[in-house]
């Protein structure tokens, strides 16, 4: 909680000579979240107590989200001081990358990794994801990579040449992804590239340098999933990369480690753990946070009830069978704030 981490993010502003402001999206397996369009306006609360600081230091937490919602976050951010720095304690992936790019400069641990920003859009008409059947909610991420690797499977692989062959399975691929989500995808990818290079520009004058960290962020890591960590950023990205003092390291490491055993972020949203031997329980699970010393902390959450049950399964010709089954009732869904208590 917020009234645990106050002396540390004190710390971290006197060292930065800022003010902090602390982004999180969870990575909780079935729970997980990303950036999205109405997290810009929480912040809004923050940054109006902020009363307008030299720079903000946004310690950020996230594999990624929507686009123009984290292009909406940077030129929010800029709005409100001089210049603004990330500080990465372990990953700032896709769409947080983007956030990296156009801060100042960018603070990474040993273990923070940055990542291509080829989008990975999840939405409800994306597939389900098979994994989690016991949460419909969860979909399958689509990049745009991933349409083209099959397309380069198929034509390189499979040595299919034929246009109308290709049309195939194009239609094929069409059954199975939405072709919204697929339009979506290319859409978000052309517009990945232009705001990219209007983020560089302002820290980068020569314009192959600016070409050439696109390419490789957008396409040549071969990888939406490909890490980047702070020595390949800095040698050969040229980004503008600190590293940490041993004492700020133990600051942010201690920082972090308290945010992921809030958030649970390396479990597994598992109801049969949940439930163990009851029949019945109720759960919360924190999903994202927003915080700072002077705004409190704005927390995304999901609480529910689980409820064991039975149910028939009939054949013919025999008599039922009793299958068991988890009733996952969602009570509230949505964002709550919280006043830091002295």
């Amino acid at each position: 909680m917020l009234k645990d981490r106050i002396g540390l993010y004190k710390k971290i502003e006197a060292e930065r000579n800022s003010k902090l402001l602390v982004f999180t999206t969870g990575d909780k397996v079935g729970m997980e979240t990303q950036i999205s369009s109405e997290m810009p306006e929480y912040f809004v609360n923050h940054l109006d107590k902020f009363n307008l600081p030299k720079k903000i230091s946004l310690l950020l937490y996230t594999r990624g989200g929507d686009t123009m919602s984290a292009w909406s976050l940077i030129n929010l951010i800029k709005q409100f001081c001089d210049e603004y720095e990330v500080i990465v304690p372990s990953k700032a992936r896709s769409a947080g990358t983007l956030i990296c790019l156009g801060a100042k400069n960018v603070i990474m641990t040993k273990q923070a990794t940055l990542g291509p920003i080829d989008p990975s859009l999840n939405s409800q008409l994306n597939p389900q994801n098979p994994s989690f059947p016991q949460n419909p909610q969860a979909r399958v991420p689509v990049s745009v990579e991933s349409i083209k690797g099959y397309f380069e499977y198929a034509k390189q692989e499979l040595n299919i040449k034929n246009e109308n062959e290709l049309s195939k399975i194009f239609l094929d691929l069409s059954q199975k992804v939405h072709p919204i989500v697929i339009g979506n995808v290319f859409r978000s990818r052309s517009q990945i590239l232009m705001l990219a290079d209007k983020l560089l520009s302002e820290h980068f004058k020569e314009k192959d340098k600016v070409k050439q960290i696109i390419s490789f962020l957008c396409s040549d890591s071969g990888s939406h999933d490909y890490p980047i960590y702070r020595r390949e950023a800095r040698n050969n990205l040229g980004l503008n990369i600190e590293t940490p003092s041993q004492d700020f390291y133990n600051t942010i490491k201690t920082l972090y480690d308290d945010i992921v055993t809030e958030l649970d972020i390396h479990k597994i949203y598992d109801p049969n753990v949940i439930l163990g031997n009851q029949n019945s329980a109720d759960y919360s699970v924190r999903r994202v946070l927003i915080e700072s010393i002077d705004g409190g902390t704005d927390v995304f959450v999901s609480e529910g009830s689980l409820l064991k049950t039975q149910i028939p399964i009939n054949m013919p010709g025999m008599p039922p069978i009793m299958r068991n089954s988890i009733e996952d009732s969602r009570k509230f869904e949505g964002w709550k704030h919280e006043n830091l208590v002295s």
